[in-house]
């Protein structure tokens, strides 16, 4: 029985054709959105540092013109200050005395301590500041403008989110269109891949569509053609297979008649060998036994030939396996060669488990030294007959179950070369197969394996 085929997971290209969009387009879209919230972030800060630094040079210069050395023009300089928008002031005053709560940056302090004008970017109670700090030339006076960047980070927090809502977009818009595009473009190979599995399950007039200028279209015109040469190669090899099916059966067939009466005439000679000369009689006992090998193999040839037309019946029934492979045995007066080992029941059809055994225990006789053993196991699923012959080489276990196969001279013997064949059709008739493991000198084990029941045969189904 041959196996079922395996099934074929399809859309596995499809997905990754459109992962492979979707990762194109979203990595593209994710370059250019963090590329463009990079570029505007610089532009924004920079600007803002910019006006910052302005405005503290302006206010370092009216701190310059104003402050004395009186307490009193501080004062009047920061509430000058405070009346302008958009930044905080912190004075600080011989490194001691400040004003204002907002505390200074540690780095951005010691910077101006050394008379530097420093700008630093701090947090301060969640709000973002860039902080000025600055020297005046009023006896160790630092002043500190805090500048509210709320705006251009709350702008930027804008951006972020339009950018990150942009690439969501373009990554499901990339996810459909691929899968789209994926879907168009491999609609021919899901094409051809059913065209595939339609011809090997026999449909040769399947045919794919050819329609296409493109490569596909191409594709489909030399998968046609090749599905035509196929169809041609099956039906020359099936009328050639039935030729031969044919041939064989009208030789069996033609046979039988001149067969029979050469038979006849070779009982007819034996009975008379003892009114013959010595070597008379030594002749009719060769002509006999040539016309009996020859009649045995017509018989094969005609089996053959049933085995081919599908119209050998299967008749499933328990059997005692033990108890039948002893009778096969006794009818053929082997009971003394051959040893049987195990026992159980199976359902198949006795007869055609006789035709496989018997012509494998009649082999193993032969070509094994005399003696065979037959082992029944796996709940007489299985019958194993072993020789101690001169065992097959290698090389020639791949045909030994072909028809008129003799490849090895210690296993050529007088037989036609089809008692295997015949074996391991019925075997194969039955739902089982035939195998063998041998080695050169070390005999050979034939193996048949059975279901636990056999298929109903053609024969079975037309009756």
């Amino acid at each position: 029985m041959s196996a079922a085929p395996t099934p074929i997971r399809t859309g596995r290209l499809r997905r990754r054709l459109a992962v492979a969009f979707v990762l194109v387009g979203g990595l593209s879209a994710g370059a250019l959105a963090l590329g463009s919230y990079l570029v505007v972030r610089h532009s924004l800060l920079t600007d803002s540092t910019d006006r910052a630094l302005t405005q503290a040079h302006v206010n370092l210069d009216l701190a310059r013109s104003t402050l004395h050395g009186n307490p009193a023009d501080l004062t009047s300089l920061l509430h000058l200050y405070a009346s302008r928008p958009g930044f905080v002031t912190v004075a600080v005053l011989d490194g001691r005395h400040r004003t204002g709560t907002l505390p200074i940056p540690a780095s951005l302090h010691r910077l101006v301590a050394r008379r530097d004008l420093a700008y630093q970017r701090e947090t301060v109670a969640g709000t973002p500041y860039l902080v000025v700090g600055a020297p005046t030339s009023d006896r160790g006076t630092r002043l500190y403008f805090f500048f509210d960047e709320r705006s251009v980070w709350h702008d930027l927090g804008l951006l972020a989110r339009i950018l990150i809502a942009g690439w969501i977009v373009v990554v499901l818009v990339s996810a459909v269109v691929g899968l789209l595009l994926a879907r168009r473009t491999l609609a021919p190979v899901a094409q051809a891949s059913a065209a595939a599995r339609s011809l090997a399950e026999g449909l040769l007039d399947t045919r794919l569509p050819t329609g296409g200028a493109d490569e596909f279209g191409a594709w489909a015109a030399s998968f046609n053609g090749m599905a035509e040469a196929l169809g041609s190669k099956i039906t020359e090899l099936s009328d050639a297979r039935e030729r031969e099916r044919r041939f064989t059966a009208d030789v069996a067939h033609e046979l039988r008649t001149p067969l029979t009466a050469l038979v006849n005439e070779a009982v007819l000679l034996r009975r008379h060998a003892t009114e013959m000369p010595p070597d008379a009689a030594r002749l009719s006992e060769l002509v006999a036994t040539d016309v009996a090998r020859l009649r045995r193999t017509a018989e094969d040839l005609m089996e053959i030939s049933r085995l081919d037309a599908g119209t050998e019946p299967v008749h499933p029934e328990p059997v005692a396996a033990a108890d039948a492979v002893r009778a096969m045995v006794a009818a053929r007066g082997w009971t003394g060669v051959v040893r049987i080992e195990g026992s159980g029941r199976v359902v198949t059809d006795v007869r055609r488990l006789e035709r496989v055994l018997v012509n494998l225990i009649g082999n193993a006789i032969e070509h094994g030294g005399g003696a065979c053993r037959v082992r029944i196991g796996d709940h007489a699923r299985r019958f194993d007959v072993a020789d101690d012959g001169p065992g097959i080489p290698a090389e020639h276990q791949g045909r030994i179950f072909d028809r008129f196969a003799k490849v090895d001279p210690a296993r050529a013997g007088a037989g036609s070369g089809l008692g295997l064949a015949i074996a391991a059709d019925n075997a194969r008739l039955l739902g089982g197969a035939v195998e063998v493991e041998s080695s050169s000198g070390r005999g050979a084990t034939f193996t048949v394996t059975l279901p636990e029941r056999p298929p109903v045969s053609n024969a079975d189904a037309r009756s």
